[in-house]
């Protein structure tokens, strides 16, 4: 667009001296005033040539803008068809993403926890309510990062109280397989039951429950891999099949090639109206013990060291009832959760391993023991929740053979009673007080106070179901 043209100002000027008396007749206030006239004129043209100028800054300036929103609205329903990154507090904000989970807490024991036994079941993993007074509880590290588009993995790292380090899980997961299959390989917490899965700090109270620390040692862990699948239909569906070596409790290390242990178990669930969801599943652990030995008291009252070769094997049924007003779990809402443990165990059983004693005989055995455990958490306004649950035992049938002569059969029910109320300020930090009353040997009572601090630091992911 060209500038104006210059004539109108020569047309103006032109105007003017017409219009004033002639220069030799004029007086020098004439002169004056035909030299404001002038100025002013002179301004007046200069600031409508100045505004016009602009205009025509702003129309392609205007026209810039529109020819580059074009192309970003042409990609508009591609985006839209990407995954929105997270937030700077996401889990994908970084790669890798990296968390850390800090616990402490204070314990006050009637008993002594280093003399912790659940009467009639074989003791393994890591059971028992911990050391009394102050410590730190079990601290993770976590580092999870897409490897690129077939793998993703993820590192997490326990640090104990006692100052030791160790893997708790590291696994790769291929990202690419077909079928909605999803394998992934390494050490994992096993899909079995309903809290396996779940890391320590999302537990709703400070301990595993009696029935997970007697047939599981606490918590299952896998060497192996493991493949899930969930249905393509509305209601929530999912069957998954885990090999391992097998040597987490109850089976143990050996030295053997091929399959130590399996893993089967099926999930389903789905919503009831707006305000209700639930979760059932059945699962299915096989695996094997070598030289399982531990200390049990005999008839005559001594120390026996025994152990137990042979097949050990553990069926889960679990049920998880949520509920929200109209879905909305931020104010209120309430959680019923129960799990049933059944075991069975065959193979040879000796006693008096070590020969201590002089009378190490070898003979067959038999096993077949439940427990289960029921326990409810109702929020009742933000940030604050109440808690309780109970814990049973049942040493169900043991056949010793020829080693009745030595041992007896259990008869005692170890349970446990608990309270617990926490304060949850925010998704990265809690704050927990736990009463309870534990019996796991005959004519003992343990009440138990903990009061125990959880802090989240980093990316971490949402919590299952």
């Amino acid at each position: 667009m060209a500038k104006p043209s210059l004539v109108p100002r020569a047309v103006f000027l032109a105007l003017a001296l017409s219009l004033s008396p002639p220069l030799h007749a004029a007086s020098d206030a004439e002169v004056a005033e035909i030299r404001e006239q002038l100025r002013q004129l002179r301004e007046s043209y200069e600031a409508r040539l100045q505004a016009l100028e602009q205009r025509l800054k702003d129309a392609e300036s205007t026209k810039a803008k529109e020819a580059a929103a074009a192309p970003a609205a042409a990609a508009a329903p591609l985006a839209a068809a990407v995954p929105a990154s997270s937030s700077a507090s996401g889990i994908a904000a970084f790669n890798p993403a990296i968390s850390a989970v800090l616990q402490g807490r204070y314990a006050n024991l009637s008993q002594d926890p280093e003399k912790f036994t659940i009467a009639g079941f074989a003791p393994g993993g890591e059971i028992g309510p911990g050391r009394r007074g102050f410590s730190l509880s079990e601290s993770e590290l976590a580092i999870f990062a897409s490897v690129d588009h077939l793998f993703a993995g993820n590192l997490i790292v326990s640090l104990t109280p006692e100052n030791t380090v160790s893997v708790e899980e590291a696994y790769g997961v291929y990202t690419a397989a077909p079928y909605g299959l999803v394998p992934k390989f390494g050490r994992f917490f096993s899909g079995l039951g309903y809290m396996n899965e779940q890391h320590q700090h999302a537990w709703d109270f400070i301990d595993a429950p009696l029935a997970y620390q007697a047939f599981l040692g606490g918590q299952y862990a896998n060497d192996g891999l493991q493949v899930k699948w969930v249905a393509p239909i509305d209601q929530f569906l999912e069957f998954g099949a885990e090999v391992g070596n097998g040597d987490s409790f109850p089976g143990s290390a050996r030295n053997k090639n091929g399959v130590g242990s399996g893993v089967i178990y099926a999930h389903t669930g789905g919503d009831i109206g707006a305000s209700h969801s639930w979760r059932a599943g059945l699962s299915y652990l096989q695996t094997r013990a070598q030289d399982r030995d531990y200390s049990q008291v005999d008839l005559a009252g001594k120390d026996a060291q025994v152990g137990f070769s042979g097949k050990s094997r553990v069926a889960i049924a679990d049920f998880v009832w949520k509920y929200a007003p109209n879905g909305n779990a931020q104010n209120t809402n309430f959680k019923l959760q129960a799990e049933y443990f059944w075991r069975r165990e065959s193979g040879d059983f000796i006693y008096d391993v070590d020969g201590a004693l002089g009378l190490t005989n070898t003979s067959a055995y038999t096993s077949r023991q439940t427990g289960w455990y029921l326990q409810g958490v109702y929020q009742f306004m933000p940030y604050w929740r109440v808690g309780a649950r109970y814990d049973r035992l049942d040493p169900g049938h043991v056949d010793y053979g020829t080693n009745a002569a030595y041992l007896d059969s259990p008869a005692f029910h170890p349970e446990r009673y608990a309270l617990m109320a926490d304060y949850t300020p925010s998704e990265f930090s809690r704050v927990r007080l736990q009463w309870g009353q534990s019996k796991t040997l005959a004519g003992v009572t343990d009440n138990q106070l903990f009061l125990q601090y959880i802090l989240t630091l980093g990316a971490h992911g949402a919590h299952k179901f």
